[in-house]
């Protein structure tokens, strides 16, 4: 175990160390005179000798060790385990351990927290690029890093610049885990004015189209006063009224709403467009409002303005629209390969260090009943 400090500039509440030295050296404890005969012999005049006395040098310590120990709990000790010095095999979730010859290397995945190779495969958690930028940084300078990956992979954009040279395989993927999983179609939530009740049956279509086969449409249509469900993630608001406080206060916490085109709009920023038809032009326009998003459509829901209402593909452009799938960022593995860069200092590689705070917890309230002890008590030292 190799002890080490989160925080080392915590270590400056050490200068508090002089408060209790200072009071103790200003202070001093209670003092009783004592008489005695012959007085007459003495000098009347004496020359005082004045030497620094320090008093009760046990409180004194306690005191210092409490506020040592405050010091270095406010550092974040915490225990490393030693360095491996065996060369390192990171797996990319999804890529067949078994076709990698294990030479004696320390295997582990590309995942969060690398877990050891021998463990089942990890989720793809989606962020490849800068897991191997995080692994290169922690591994010691010296150590051999190589890096099995599938033949296609999601990147951030950046090109890998490592502080090492690695070893760059491409291997092929499970059958099984090569399948993206599944997008999980919104549920829809309506409200709308009476006026407007014609318009909610393309909407229900689109939700019919997103259930299976033997399965109910996710789907909520209810007048502009009814409240919404506790669980929902976007509403269709099918009415020229304005947005209710409780809405509003939903959508900065995150709701995705869709407005008709005469409905106010709570954004007072910049919009993007969001929907275009055939011709350009514009069908939707989106704004940030909090920490959700507003969609307005430009034309009024019929199909004689709107004619995307009622295309095929209307439930996939609303599902887009309310959830934005990601961006493709796939890129080659054979065209990805690392270039080495400039070499940083290396962090210890550890992704469970073990902390000492709680033990210091401990000890901090042992000194502190100690200080208090010995400050109260009836027989405290007396100087005569």
């Amino acid at each position: 175990m190799i002890p080490a400090l989160l925080l080392p500039a915590a270590l400056a509440a050490l200068l508090a160390v002089a408060v209790p030295l200072a009071i103790h050296i200003a202070r001093r404890t209670e003092t009783r005179t004592i008489d005695f005969a012959a007085l007459r012999w003495l000098n009347p005049n004496p020359k005082p000798v004045q030497r620094l006395q320090l008093d009760e040098r046990l409180l004194l310590a306690v005191r210092i060790a409490l506020i040592v120990a405050v010091a270095f709990a406010l550092a974040r000790p915490v225990l490393r385990p030693s360095g491996d010095a065996r060369p390192v095999v990171a797996l990319a979730p999804g890529v067949d351990a078994a076709q990698v010859p294990d030479n004696g290397a320390r295997r582990v995945w590309l995942a969060p927290g690398f877990p050891g190779a021998d463990r089942a495969a990890p989720p793809q958690a989606g962020e490849l690029s800068s897991l191997i930028r995080q692994l290169d940084a922690e591994l010691p300078t010296g150590t051999s890093l190589t890096l099995v990956v599938p033949p296609a992979f999601d990147a951030d954009g950046g090109r890998l610049v490592l502080s090492r040279k690695v070893t760059w395989k491409v291997a092929p993927v499970n059958a099984a885990s090569s399948a993206k999983p599944q997008r999980t179609p919104p549920s829809l939530v309506v409200r709308y004015a009476t006026e407007r009740t014609e318009a909610v049956q393309y909407f229900r279509a689109a939700a019919a189209a997103y259930a299976g086969p033997e399965q109910a449409p996710a789907f909520d249509a209810a007048p502009v006063d009814q409240p919404l469900p506790a669980q929902a993630k976007t509403l269709i608001w099918l009415s020229g009224a304005p947005l209710s406080d409780a809405v509003l206060s939903w959508i900065e916490r995150g709701g995705v709403v869709l407005l008709a085109n005469d409905a106010p709009s709570p954004v007072e920023g910049p919009k993007t467009v969001v929907w275009r038809d055939a011709l350009a032009e514009p069908l939707a326009v989106e704004g940030r409002y909090g920490q959700g998003r507003v969609l307005q459509l430009t034309r009024s829901l019929a199909p004689k303005t709107l004619p995307a209402l009622v295309e095929p593909d209307f439930p996939d452009r609303l599902w887009a629209l309310l959830d934005p799938p990601p961006a493709p960022a796939r890129v080659a593995a054979q065209d990805y390969a690392p270039a080495l860069g400039e070499a940083r200092r290396a962090l210890t590689f550890n992704p469970h260090p073990i902390d000492l705070r709680p033990w210091l917890a401990v000890l901090i309230a042992a000194l502190f009943a100690a200080e208090r002890w010995l400050a109260t008590r009836r027989k405290r030292p007396v100087l005569a």
